[in-house]
């Protein structure tokens, strides 16, 4: 199923973009997907292909990243200016409430938006994503981050692919070709960087990590509460959310549905059978919500 088109200006301007999919029609809540970092809304393809028949899905480019425009204002690549920009898009959408489904980046967005709108969400997964990020997984994002690498075909794209992301078992060949053509675009014929490389503009510093000065974003979690439906997915071999900081998650969130991706690192697919039964977990718990 082809997803509908939705463009919106920014409060500053930018052209925003949303894949549309499923029914509009459905009584089910809709669900809202935000990607990570360097990712854009291809990122949640095998997702959509299991929901898509059932409810509404909602998945953004955020700015500077897929079919969104890219900021003239690198400073603006925030995960706060992202949360302002993704409630004008449900406003657009018109959209009051949903499931959020953040990867990455677009957890920590979401952990924001409840921040902002805790009425938005009616339940929340939070993918290979927490209140504290792991100083490893923040390091080997900066290593090649914003930095181009000529790639001469789809071979190459899945090659760099396995070099920045370790700890993925079990992938053949052409499951790596299918990720690099999620997270690459097509550029005639050649697979291109799909993100702005000034997004490292506002990356934590190599400096800055080691210094331990990365904010931790407990108060945003434990904001959260007893009521709402919240998952987290942490890849087995994660480097950016270790098992320590999901024991803690679990502490401050007894309802917390908690659970281990084999064989996936930072971060899961969300095609993997404990990630399929986790989402589906907290559908059915969100849907019983008001």
């Amino acid at each position: 199923m082809s997803p509908r088109h939705i463009h919106v200006q920014s409060a500053d301007g930018l052209t925003l973009y949303a894949a549309d999919h499923g029914p509009k029609d459905s009584p089910l809540a809709p669900i809202i997907c935000l990607p990570g970092l360097t990712r854009n809304s291809r990122d949640f393809e095998p997702l959509i292909a299991e929901l898509q028949n059932t409810r509404r899905i909602l998945a953004l480019d955020l700015r500077g990243r897929g079919r969104s425009q890219y900021a003239p204002d690198p400073t603006t690549y925030t995960a706060a200016t992202e949360a302002a920009d993704t409630l004008t898009m449900l406003d657009a959408a018109g959209i009051t409430r949903a499931i959020f489904i953040g990867t990455s980046r677009g957890g920590i967005v979401s952990l924001i938006l409840h921040a902002l709108k805790p009425q938005l969400i009616k339940g929340l997964a939070l993918n290979d994503i927490g209140p504290a990020l792991d100083a490893q997984g923040l390091k080997r994002i900066r290593a090649y981050l914003g930095i181009p690498v000529p790639l001469p075909d789809w071979n190459a794209a899945a090659n760099l692919l396995k070099s920045t992301h370790p700890g993925f078992a079990d992938l053949s060949e052409n499951d790596w070709l299918t990720f690099a053509r999620r997270v690459f675009r097509d550029d005639n014929g050649k697979p291109t960087a799909d993100y702005d490389a000034a997004i490292a503009t506002t990356f934590p510093t190599l400096e800055d990590i080691d210094a331990g000065k990365v904010p931790q974003l407990w108060e945003l979690y434990q904001a959260l509460g007893p009521d709402l439906p919240v998952a987290v997915l942490r890849g087995e071999t994660s480097d950016l959310l270790s098992a320590a900081t999901v024991a803690r998650m679990q502490q401050l969130t007894p309802q917390l549905i908690a659970v281990t991706v084999k064989g996936r690192g930072h971060v899961p697919f969300l095609d993997e059978p404990e990630s399929l039964r986790a989402i589906h977990a907290l559908l059915a718990e969100a849907d019983q919500k008001p």
